[in-house]
């Protein structure tokens, strides 16, 4: 960028919203090629020093002192003028600094101190040279071995030198101590799993009438580059997938680059598979399970355009691509795409800004769309809705029985397998065929009680009940406190202890209890834990080598596994009477999305859904398989409530160690923010203060404020201002503020 004055513009690296503007700063003689927009740098700030970000070349506005860069951090541009823009926005949007913004922009880079560095040897003389050097070392045979091999195999490093040349490495020093050898350094950039090249690639599959159509559409959007969406409304099965990787190769052949979002870790080994048989090498990938030496060596491959195919989960979505094209997120649906840090963005959010900034197509996927985007896609709204309405293949999609567990109590069964599911998986253990059983709630039991006194055993810094696991320890699953389990009740002192609820490890042993010749897998975050987990265990269930997978929500989603004919919902509730406005559209999409699993191969498929409410609209629409029914009977709630999609949301959640300075605190923003209400203070309503559902969490005790308008930016700026008075006339304010726009959820 042409610079516009001799003084650089730089955002200091501080959180605080008080510092968030543009600083100048001489730029010294010896750095003045070396400092640009977008560089990071380091510069004196308050009798320290600290990085900043280069974002532009000026003047101050007035008479100030004027310090120096006292250094350059990267030796290249780390951030493009697109992603400076959309830290601006997101500092904007989200009310956090633009430092902090562009901290979680460039965070694999600035998760690595340092980067592996492999020194190369190569000779300095020209062949006739080394011809008249080597005949004069008669006396020294094992250097003229060393310059013979490395004539040979130029660029080895020193101790591959030395041992193909079979001498010690202290000969090579020596010729490189005479300038015969010259030393290369080589940047060395780690890369996550198998090799490219041991991907073979395969051949595309060819699309029904609906892919198509689908492909068409967004392939013409993409040709014309300019910014679009789309919603992929595909039932399960219907190939959503193959449009995506026909569209990243409508992308490609546009010499920009493409990014695709899957919602959980659990599903990228799969789709890496399937990525890299199309892509090959071209293909990058980008998630936390990865260390900070290979995310920043994608991160570094992206960049460079080494990799203009982008997967990965949420935070690969600030990919530095120097030209994007298309951004892809499959199951656009999920919540997992919200960040819940401190800095709460939506990924979806991010996608659809980068995709304006650069003239991009979005293409939002889901067999169970986010009310959201179904409202946006309807008519005249601004997105296009493209459908997919079969199975690939003419498939089926699995009937799915409901089974009212009441009914079961009454007739004596308690146990957590119905009847109808223990004769169900018995018949596709006799017939060979796999099963999943799904449970969205890990460990062994939920809860454990006194039966005496009735004391559920609490975390003692978490405002929650443990959660009892087969390594007979209660563990607290927010801030992983563990403790064993007592013999007696500390309060009472009764040996009466019981365990009620069941997790997915009840789960796994009750099926082993049930069918004792199965062999079964358990996915859930303990039992993939370590690095590569999540890919041995689908692979293994894909290879047939397992007949029962036991799992959470990773198993919901996403995952292709052909022999899979039954599909069993161990309980339905567990989300549906969560303290959450989402929580029957959370249910309905769960349901819906783990009964698509079955029936994806030849054989057809069967889903069971056990239930104490069978009744409800968000099980009957997903037993059906009918989105349209399910939005139909949720719309005119939200509409009347005022929720998102009618009406956006912001919580104010405030921590603090004190429960009564948090409990203060909140009235205080509470009054700050009712008297800057303008007019009849219709537009804004305020709910609270309360304690929020988890009322205290790692030794922190929470309050909330939950704020309502039908206008985002008014929402916004009424918090903003709030802040900001907070911030100059309450000085002595302790509590935490956390600041959530349109929240996916209110735990």
């Amino acid at each position: 960028m042409k610079k516009t004055g001799p003084y650089a513009e730089v955002i200091v690296d501080l959180n605080a919203r008080r510092t968030d503007r543009v600083f100048h700063y001489a730029v010294p003689p010896e750095l003045w090629d070396k400092v640009d927009v977008g560089a990071r740098v380091l510069v004196p700030f308050g009798g320290r020093r600290l990085a900043g970000y280069v974002v532009g070349f000026g003047y101050p506005g007035g008479a100030v002192n004027i310090k120096e860069i006292a250094g350059v951090l990267d030796a290249w541009q780390v951030f493009t003028p697109e992603l400076l823009a959309l830290a601006r926005w997101m500092a904007e949007s989200y009310l956090c600094s633009t430092a902090e913004a562009l901290q979680r922009i460039l965070s694999p880079r600035l998760q690595v101190k340092g980067t592996r560095v492999v020194k190369h040897l190569r000779t300095t003389l020209s062949e006739a040279e080394l011809e008249i050097f080597i005949s004069s070392l008669d006396r020294a045979p094992k250097q003229a071995a060393v310059l013979r091999t490395a004539v040979k195999c130029p660029g080895l490093t020193r101790k591959e030198l030395a041992d193909a040349a079979e001498v010690s490495p202290s000969v090579v020093d020596s010729l490189v101590e005479k300038g015969i050898l010259a030393v290369s350094a080589e940047e060395v950039l780690c890369r996550p799993g198998r090799p490219a090249g041991s991907f073979a690639k395969i051949e595309t599959l060819d699309l029904n009438a609906g892919q198509k159509d689908a492909l068409e559409k967004v392939a013409g959007a993409i040709r014309q580059r300019s910014f679009g969406v789309f919603l992929l409304h595909g039932v399960t099965g219907s190939g959503k997938t193959e449009v995506y990787l026909r569209a990243i190769a409508a992308v490609l052949e546009t010499s920009r680059q493409a990014l695709a979002l899957v919602p959980e870790i659990s599903l990228t080994p799969q789709m890496v598979d399937l990525f890299r048989e199309r892509f090959g090498g071209q293909v990058a990938v980008l998630h936390s399970a990865l260390s900070g030496m290979e995310r920043y060596g994608e991160w570094r491959r992206v960049k460079e355009g080494a990799a203009p195919v982008v997967l990965g989960t949420r935070s690969a979505v600030f990919a530095p691509m120097p030209s994007p094209g298309l951004f892809v997120i499959d199951e656009e649906h999920e919540s997992s795409y919200k960040q819940d840090g401190h800095l709460r963005y939506h990924a979806r959010e991010i996608a659809l800004k980068r995709a304006q900034l650069a003239g991009a197509v979005v293409l939002l996927g889901s067999a169970t769309p986010s009310l959201e985007s179904q409202f946006r896609a309807s008519a005249g709204g601004p997105y296009q809705l493209v459908t997919l309405n079969e199975r690939i293949d003419g498939r089926s999609l699995p009937p799915v029985r409901v089974v009212d567990m009441r009914r079961e109590q009454k007739e004596g069964h308690r146990g957590i397998f119905s009847r109808v599911l223990i004769a169900a998986v018995s018949r596709r253990l006799e017939e060979r065929e796999q099963t999943l059983l799904f449970l969205n709630r890990r460990g062994f039991a939920s809860f454990v009680i006194c039966r005496e006194c009735g004391m559920v055993f609490k975390c003692p810094r978490c405002d929650i009940s443990l959660t009892y696991h087969q390594d007979g320890r209660l563990r607290c699953h927010y801030c992983n406190y563990t403790v064993g389990l007592p013999d007696r009740c500390p309060g009472c002192g009764s040996y009466h202890i019981g365990q009620f609820g069941a997790g997915t490890q009840k789960v796994e042993e009750e099926a082993r209890r049930f069918f004792p010749g199965a062999r079964i897998l358990r996915m859930d975050s303990d039992s993939t834990a370590r690095k590569g987990s999540h890919a041995q265990i689908v692979n293994a269930f894909r290879d047939r080598r397992a007949d029962i997978l036991i799992g959470t929500q990773m198993i919901a989603k996403g995952l292709d596994f052909p022999g899979v004919t039954l599909v069993g919902v161990i309980n339905a509730d567990t989300t549906l009477h969560m303290p959450d406005f989402r929580a029957a559209e959370r249910t309905f999409q769960l349901l819906t999305q783990v009964a698509g699993r079955s029936g994806r191969g030849s054989l057809p498929g069967e889903a069971l859904i056990q239930t104490y409410c069978p009744e409800h609209y968000s099980i009957t629409a997903a037993a059906a398989h009918d989105c349209n029914k399910f939005y139909q009977n949720e719309m005119p709630v939200r509409r009347s409530l005022g929720y998102p999609p009618f009406g956006h949301l912001a919580r104010l959640l405030l921590t603090h160690e004190d429960e009564e300075t948090v409990k203060k605190g909140a009235a205080l923003v509470k009054e700050l923010l009712n008297n800057l209400l303008p007019g009849e203070k219709k537009s804004v309503s305020i709910l609270g203060p309360a304690p929020a559902p988890l009322g205290k969490i790692k030794d922190r005790f929470r309050w909330q404020l939950v704020l309502k308008a039908y206008n985002r930016n008014l929402l916004r700026d009424i918090i903003k201002e709030g802040l900001s008075v907070l911030e100059k006339n309450h000085s002595s304010f302790k509590p935490a503020i956390n600041v959530d726009i349109n929240p996916q959820g209110m735990l």
